[in-house]
């Protein structure tokens, strides 16, 4: 199946670089895939030369004149820019030139982008950000890492069951175990918002297993952890710091002394599996989940590996038609038939 990707090649921390790189990467990975790189034509040309890659028809150019940088209001850039690279990106998908897009620039107006270009699916009323987790088990999908910073509790349910629904699809899972992210296990803790939630999951049909602490998103006995998206984006950035200072740490450690280089030496493997384990870049990017066509969010330091993977991550949800098969399960189960009643926003 021929897929074509819309890459925002000017997204990100490094310029267009590992970006287009990453490009490169993925096709030579799978040769029915063609990325069509957007952005300065100058810039794009001169890293297809310093790759020694010409433009050719798996790997065009789609100009655009102007950038949304990280800092940038996501609006205000939107509205400012409207020749940008990512809402070209998103443009190229809508008038169906390309079939998802992966983006590692500013993820709030990535997320705006993709909501103005494709629209939501029916009954969702915020998409989201769904994000992997490495655990002691298998990953773990988070939602939402970061597009909704203020939920009511009807958004936070809609994240679980469009969650569920993706690892289902994507991980081959049967009943994916679902988690909402508290400050204990108990029904009653948490703050006016969780509390609210905790009722929808508790009366849902999803295989809800109630409240769960931060501990347990590592253990790896949840398929899914739901919480908004100030929550989520904490914690990814936690979880990202840390696995950052434990390589750091481990490598302080093992060239402290001639005995620990030596130990190193004996168990080089493990430690490079490890590192593999822990690394964002072997997860690519996280899909923007709810919309009518495909987005994929990368890290802003996304490697050129990173970049790889988030277009295969991209190709491969929409080899297997996961937004057409979230909307007909979403119809079809009546998921999103729940009260969107207003709550005290008073901890508890």
């Amino acid at each position: 199946m021929a897929i074509r990707i819309a890459l925002d090649a000017m997204g990100g921390d490094s310029g267009p670089a590992p970006l287009v790189e990453g490009a490169a990467l993925a096709m030579a990975e799978e040769p029915e895939l063609s990325v069509a790189l957007v952005g300065d034509p100058d810039r794009i040309s001169a890293e297809l030369a310093r790759l020694g890659v010409g433009e050719e028809k798996r790997l065009p150019i789609v100009p655009a004149t102007q950038v949304v940088e990280m800092g940038e209001s996501p609006m205000d850039a939107l509205r400012k820019k409207r020749d940008s690279s990512i809402l070209v990106a998103f443009r190229e998908h809508r008038e169906n030139r390309a079939d998802g897009v992966v983006s590692a620039g500013n993820s709030g107006a990535t997320m705006a982008a993709a909501i103005r270009c494709l629209g939501r699916l029916p009954g969702v009323a915020r998409p989201g950000i769904a994000g992997v987790f490495p655990t002691l088990k298998r990953p773990v999908l988070m939602m939402d890492v970061g597009a909704n910073v203020d939920c009511r509790p009807k958004h936070l349910f809609q994240f679980g069951v469009m969650a569920s629904v993706y690892h289902e699809l994507c991980f081959a899972t049967s009943a994916p175990r679902v988690g909402l992210l508290s400050i204990g296990e108990e029904r009653g803790k948490g703050n006016a918002l969780v509390r609210k939630a905790h009722e929808l999951f508790s009366n849902s049909a999803l295989n809800y297993v109630g409240n769960i602490e931060g501990g347990d998103i590592w253990s790896g006995d949840l398929d899914v952890v739901v919480c908004d998206g100030f929550v989520g984006n904490v914690c990814l950035k936690i979880s990202e710091g840390l696995a950052e200072a434990l390589s750091r740490m481990l490598r302080d450690e093992i060239t402290g002394s001639l005995s620990s280089r030596l130990g190193y030496l004996m168990s080089r493997s493990a430690f490079g599996r490890f590192r593999k384990r822990i690394d964002y870049a072997e997860y690519g990017g996280a899909p923007l989940l709810g919309l009518r066509g495909y987005g994929i969010v990368g890290h802003g330091r996304s490697s050129a590996v990173a970049v790889k993977n988030a277009i295969m991550v991209a190709a491969d949800m929409i080899g297997k038609d996961i937004v057409g098969r979230i909307g007909k399960k979403l119809e079809r189960g009546g998921l999103f038939d729940v009260p969107d009643e207003d709550f005290d926003t008073e901890a508890g």
